[in-house]
């Protein structure tokens, strides 16, 4: 099992492991600057989760018309915490499931 302080290791060195879930792999590709794949990999889960990393990317890149249909398939809303943490709030839950 993954732990969040490991998590947030690989995080600070810009590493993105093979072996852990897809979804949190898209977290450390857009924290190391890498919104394109990270997009990628959330646009190609078809899940709730899927679509709520999805809606956060689109909330970071500004677009928050697609963020906003993103977060309600997700079964969320449009959060009003900061980015950073959302994107720790989305990475203690996926690894909560990993």
């Amino acid at each position: 099992m993954i732990g969040f302080e490991e998590f947030l290791g690989w995080k600070a060195a810009g590493s993105v492991p093979d072996d852990i879930p897809p979804l949190l792999q898209a977290l450390l590709l857009d924290a190391a600057g890498d919104w394109d794949n990270a997009h990628r990999i959330a646009q190609g889960d078809g899940s709730q989760d899927g679509s709520w990393v999805h809606a956060y990317l689109h909330r970071i890149e500004g677009d928050l018309g697609n963020a906003s249909y993103w977060y309600r398939s997700a079964g969320k809303t449009l959060p009003e915490m900061s980015m950073e943490e959302e994107w720790e709030y989305i990475a203690m839950a996926l690894i909560e499931k990993s």
